[in-house]
């Protein structure tokens, strides 16, 4: 991955001083049509800028939180405290967690959710502050123990939370204990209790039946040492990097498959229109999902080799684009969940979100279609409450054009020259080492995906071909 790092770490010098301002003032709103809508209703428009102002968006409850002790003598603290401490065992997911809480993702938020928090997350996907006002918060952040672990904690009001090595992780206080309802959680944030949920199956069901919530304060920065840590950016770092490349605008594209050209389109076109609205350097923040993902998605490692091609290639530049992982697990909850993707993008500093056709979506797990409504995610995100100041763009839609031999937005007018590769068409192409359409993807990310499914075949010592679907 070093070559990749190198593009990552190439960033232009700027050609003026970065404001100070704290704030992005937007003069008016244009009637200039959002991206992939054919109408104007349920859109936020796209502000139209006059006077560009080169701040970041501020973050929700207006400081960036960061639960990481500073090195020295307060981690050697915490250590010898908790290890006086009764201590929980995390799951990977639950280590994931601590992560995305302790660099800030979910700020103003600062632990595991006490039930207060837990409630208003389920029924409002919003968490009300200090002083009245709302931040979006759609998916619970929670810590499950057992009765046993429950009963262990006792009256304590301090626990321990312990990595798999065994050594400690975090500390947990002024704790608060409650029921865990599943059914009740489940059916909220994914709208069904169907069997089958991956997420469900993976963290919930065999869970315990108690939530613990409390103040963190995480002994060191999380590592996971996959050769991939230096790709986890925090939301401070992001925006360093993005306050370096002096750019006055940022868009996120979340993405947990590799990137075709399609993808690629739409990211170079959101850019181009942002030049067109008067920003002068609007910056991409191509954003890999890092945490937990189902056993059929294309696993992280080789997603950032996918990643490396495009940027090596040049289908998408360097210069203005910033690749990094975001560590958070994936609940495939639809447009409950797509709230937690976009609100977590604005305390990393963007101002723009990219939102596609059943974001976090899936197939319904017991039938034969999907769980959401493909247009669902792109409408909520419109309306949510505590997401005013986030701009959405929705994909248009593209595809391969048979004309001009490349990804090109669907023309309507004549449909009959254009190409759907599904995402189950592409998988069952790689697995076959069939190649794709020229223009679908670029080469080396191919070769790449079809390592991958190499891979996957020699693991399962066999290499059985499927037929490609029409």
């Amino acid at each position: 991955m070093a070559t990749m790092a190198a593009l990552f770490a190439k960033t232009p010098t700027p050609t003026h001083p970065f404001p100070n301002s704290s704030t992005t003032h937007f003069a008016k709103w244009s009637n200039l049509p959002v991206l992939g809508l054919t109408g104007t209703a349920g859109a936020r428009r796209v502000p139209e800028r006059r006077g560009i102002s080169c701040s970041l968006i501020e973050p929700d409850g207006g400081k960036l939180v960061d639960l990481v002790a500073p090195p020295g003598l307060a981690r050697d603290r915490w250590r010898r405290e908790a290890a006086a401490c009764p201590r929980i065992n995390l799951s990977r997911i639950d280590l994931e967690w601590v992560h995305v809480l302790s660099e800030g993702w979910a700020s103003p938020l600062r632990g595991f959710m006490r039930e207060a928090e837990f409630l208003q997350t389920l029924h409002f996907s919003a968490l009300r502050a200090a002083d009245g006002s709302f931040v979006n918060m759609s998916v619970p952040i929670v810590l499950a123990i057992d009765d046993a672990q429950k009963r262990a904690i006792g009256e304590q009001r301090r626990v321990a939370l312990v990595g798999p090595d065994n050594k400690p992780v975090a500390i947990l206080s002024d704790i608060e204990i409650y029921k865990h309802n599943k059914e009740e959680r489940i059916a909220r944030t994914w709208g069904t209790t169907a069997p089958g949920l991956p997420y469900v199956e993976e963290a919930i069901t065999n869970a315990g039946n108690w939530l613990i919530g409390g103040d963190l304060d995480v002994i060191e920065p999380i590592k996971y040492n996959d050769g991939l840590d230096q790709y986890r950016l925090s939301p401070a770092q992001l925006r360093e990097e993005f306050s370096k490349r002096n750019a006055d605008a940022v868009f996120a594209f979340q993405l947990r498959n590799p990137v075709h050209n399609g993808h690629a389109l739409l990211m170079t076109d959101t850019r181009r229109r942002l030049l067109e609205m008067g920003y002068k350097n609007p910056i991409l923040l191509l954003h890999p999902l890092g945490g937990y993902t189902k056993a059929d998605d294309v696993p992280l490692s080789w997603r950032m080799k996918q990643h490396e091609k495009v940027l090596e290639e040049g289908v998408l530049n360097p210069e203005t684009t910033v690749v990094a992982i975001f560590p958070s697990p994936m609940h495939y909850a639809g447009p409950t969940e797509v709230q937690w993707h976009a609100k977590s993008r604005i305390n990393a500093g963007a101002n723009f979100y990219i939102v596609g056709r059943d974001p976090a979506g899936m197939s319904h797990p017991t039938e034969k279609r999907d769980l959401y409504d493909a247009d669902h995610g792109k409408k909520v995100l419109s309306m949510a409450p505590g997401l005013e100041r986030l701009n959405i763009l929705p994909f248009k839609v593209a595809a391969y054009d048979k004309t001009q031999m490349k990804m090109a937005f669907f023309d309507p007018s004549r449909p009959q020259d254009f190409l759907f590769i599904s995402g189950t068409k592409m998988r069952t192409l790689a697995k076959n080492r069939e190649d794709p359409p020229d223009g679908f993807m670029c080469p080396g990310g191919w070769k790449v995906l079809v390592e991958y499914y190499d891979s996957v075949a020699s693991s399962e010592g066999s290499k059985l071909r499927e037929a490609v679907p029409a």
